[in-house]
């Protein structure tokens, strides 16, 4: 952990550096820093339309699967008052996020962003959202969870593989610091909002690993493997098992180009995952009781490639494996909501870990068209309806619902970059237009 001079190793500092943040944390990663940041376009009007627009800026594996940004900032936001914001407010909102779209070439090596707003937020005005919007407020998606719920005005969320890139955007968007990448951002995107609340996380081959000793919800004996992106040991994300983004856009309304977020956040307390489970018990607790009895999975999972390998067999007879087995699995769970008719995958997870409050947990952001789509998938994920066989309850035997805890639910609107700053529910952002 630390040099012979008894100071931090640089691993060590940039580890801390985005859990911890502010102008020091960002002058230790600049410091430390190597090559130059890429810059943005000076004309931004050539970025992509859709704020999630992702997929094409971002890493990925031998197999295709995307590798998401390695270290994230969620930014919860708040507008004083209960009044709709001015045009001067929107001009400023749109000045701070264009000076970033300058600052940083939009790629997971420069900075991938998009804010997004709230059901709540909405309510400001006297129209309503069109009945076209899937966005109700957020609840609680289990009879077994009481979650606080995000009710903010808005969710900044900012994501690279550079500390140094997520910490400066955020304390030049805090009027902390005058420029980002060597960019004047002169109206801070706080002289607007108000941060009502700081989230940060990472994901990665090693980085869990690196975080566990001392976590809450982690044993002492630091199990998790090296090479795994997760706490929980295994890969997730893969490319066959996730919508596209064009399946998650809206197509069509006053905010086609846009999608809906729901970011829920999930304690995770793996003592008994990794201490009194087998290796074949988690497999099939987080795939299905068929992968681990074939021997499917090996190590975190990378032999899989770019599908999960689930199966339709294992999909449709989850009761009759609930009823062999004694278990079912989270996946083969989960995967009975999240196709449509056609057979289309219909979520676009972009889920990361996080030792917010020194404890491991999940920050889960999910797109979708509409919510209701989430909550569908949630629904089965919950296995309610398999608790009538004798062997799984609501939280054993049942996935992986026995170590995650739901924390916080939070539902938003992702508009199209036209129209990220302040929008009316119409669908127009006066002053700018």
């Amino acid at each position: 952990m630390f040099d012979r001079g008894g100071n931090l190793t640089r691993r060590e500092l940039l580890k801390a550096a985005v859990a911890a943040g502010g102008t020091a944390a960002l002058s230790a990663c600049l410091d430390r820093s190597g090559d130059p940041v890429p810059s943005g376009p000076d004309d931004p009007s050539t970025l992509p339309e859709r704020q999630h627009a992702w997929n094409e800026r971002v890493r990925t594996d031998e197999h295709g699967n995307r590798l998401l940004p390695r270290h994230q900032v969620l930014l919860y936001l708040t507008l004083p008052g209960d009044g709709v914001p001015d045009p001067a407010a929107r001009q400023t909102v749109e000045s701070a996020l264009t000076a970033l779209d300058r600052a940083y070439e939009r790629s997971s090596d420069g900075l991938l962003s998009s804010i997004a707003y709230t059901p709540r937020y909405f309510d400001r005005f006297d129209t309503a959202l069109p009945d076209s919007i899937d966005l109700p407020e957020p609840r609680p998606l289990s009879p077994f969870e009481s979650p606080a719920l995000d009710r903010q005005d808005a969710l900044l969320h900012l994501a690279s593989d550079r500390p140094e890139v997520v910490l400066a955007a955020e304390e030049a968007l805090r009027g902390n610091e005058p420029r980002a990448n060597g960019v004047a951002v002169e109206t801070p995107l706080t002289s607007v909002f108000e941060v009502a609340d700081r989230r940060t996380g990472f994901v990665g081959a090693g980085m869990p690993a690196e975080r566990q000793e001392g976590l809450a919800g982690i044993p002492d004996s630091n199990p998790v493997p090296a090479e795994s992106p997760l706490f929980m040991g295994f890969i997730a994300g893969f490319r066959e098992n996730q919508a596209t983004e064009d399946y998650v856009t809206l197509s069509a309304g006053p905010f086609a180009g846009g999608t809906t977020k729901h970011v829920s956040n999930l304690r995770m307390r793996l003592d008994d995952w990794y201490e009194e489970q087998t290796f074949e018990q988690r497999v099939a607790e987080m795939f299905s009781p068929v992968h681990a009895e074939r021997g499917l999975v090996e190590g975190v999972g990378e032999n899989l490639g770019d599908d999960s390998g689930l199966t339709p067999e294992m999909i449709e007879n989850v009761r009759e494996h609930a009823r062999e087995y004694a278990r079912v699995g989270h996946a083969q769970k989960a995967a009975r909501g999240n196709r449509d008719a056609d057979g289309n995958v219909r979520l676009l997870r972009r889920h990361f870990e996080s030792t917010d409050d020194d404890e491991a947990s999940l920050h889960f952001p999910s797109l979708q068209r509409g919510i209701t789509a989430f909550e569908e998938v949630r629904e089965a994920m919950n296995g309610t309806d398999l608790t009538d066989v004798p062997t799984i309850r609501q939280r054993v035997n049942n996935g992986i619902l026995e170590y995650v805890f739901v924390k916080r639910r939070g539902n938003f609107l992702v508009p199209p970059r036209s129209l990220r700053a302040l929008p009316t529910p119409e669908g127009a952002t006066p002053g700018l237009d």
